[in-house]
């Protein structure tokens, strides 16, 4: 093996010693400044957020053991809804566990590895909730336009395929993510304008160069929101379109009773995401995207198990079935 020798001029030995000061002078914890509320509202809004979290995770449960219990449901749709719930579970409590010890105990720090940390697993999560709702827009469009062909295309093993291609694309995407941050410097402050780490806030905090850290985030950015976002478009284009060749008062019910639910968490999972990310926003908005995220971070997740038995016939057949047989069994 030969090696070469090189004289570096004096600035780049400058520069060499500096970016070893800032790799030192790197923080080992964060500051998390939460919500924008007043102290004295605090105990009132954990207690609310303290509900909504409980909510979200009885309501998501009670959707899995639903589909678990009533055979009419081990369908496509409900296998979809299944791992939809457990994923809305894992998002929540990525943030609001951390966010209501904050409030309760009146600290505002995280540790440095802890931000990382939450900072991939809301990534991961939050990719694995879009393309499981691209997924379940393509079962809605095969049901309704391919109503012929539903049970040879939906099989099990492509069912189970797009579970899996979203794990895995989520996971790689949130794994380039967390890798390129852990290679940035926080030494000029530690203070983020937000209550959980959130990627954009941290590499705004940065002072290293983010010029790649922005371009990944375009890039997998497309992948796991854009590209699932417009395929969900592509869907319900064909499907509005199959239900106009034949137009029915019968078939346009039918329509919305398969897609209503979907459609609903769809508006609500997109629409928060749209106003957070692609709304431009100034210094004087951190506030406004803050009360988004929380929208998006712990609404949502709540509300769906809302939207899905509410407005879903089978769900409610299948919750007075489960009923039913546990007060006869009693």
């Amino acid at each position: 093996m030969i090696y070469h020798s090189f004289t570096f001029p004096f600035p780049a030995k400058e520069n060499l010693k500096n970016m070893r000061r800032d790799n030192q002078s790197s923080v080992s914890e964060f500051l998390l400044l939460g919500l924008p509320i007043q102290p004295e509202e605090q105990g009132m809004y954990c207690a609310l957020f303290l509900a909504m979290y409980l909510t979200t995770l009885l309501g998501n449960l009670l959707i899995i053991l639903l589909i678990r219990l009533d055979s009419c449901l081990h369908t496509p749709m409900y296998f979809f809804l299944s791992h939809l719930a457990l994923t809305d579970i894992c998002f929540s409590s990525v943030t609001a566990p951390k966010m209501l010890m904050n409030m309760l105990t009146q600290t505002q720090s995280i540790s440095y590895v802890g931000c990382i940390c939450q900072a991939y697993f809301f990534l991961l999560f939050g990719g694995v909730d879009s393309f499981l709702l691209t997924s379940m827009a393509y079962d809605r469009y095969v049901a309704i336009c391919h109503p012929l062909h539903y049970t040879t295309i939906m099989s099990q093993s492509l069912c189970f395929l797009l579970v899996i291609v979203s794990w895995v694309l989520s996971f790689a995407g949130s794994l380039v993510h967390t890798l390129l941050l852990t290679r940035l410097s926080f030494f000029r402050d530690n203070t983020l304008h937000h209550f959980f780490c959130e990627l954009a806030a941290l590499i705004k905090l940065s002072s290293s160069d983010t010029t790649i850290n922005q371009l990944v985030i375009l890039t997998v950015g497309t992948v796991v929101i854009s590209v699932p976002f417009v395929c969900i478009l592509v869907s319900y284009g064909h499907i509005g379109a199959t239900i106009l060749r034949r137009p029915s008062i019968k078939g346009i019910c039918k329509a919305l009773s398969t897609c209503g639910s979907h459609l609903s968490v769809v508006s609500l999972y997109y629409g928060a995401i749209i106003a957070l990310y692609f709304v431009p926003s100034s210094n004087s908005s951190k506030d406004k995207d803050v009360i988004v995220s929380v929208f998006y971070s712990l609404v949502t997740p709540m509300l769906n198990p809302f939207i899905y038995s509410l407005r879903n016939r089978d769900m409610k057949g299948a919750l007075e079935n489960v009923l039913s047989r546990g007060i006869f069994s009693a």
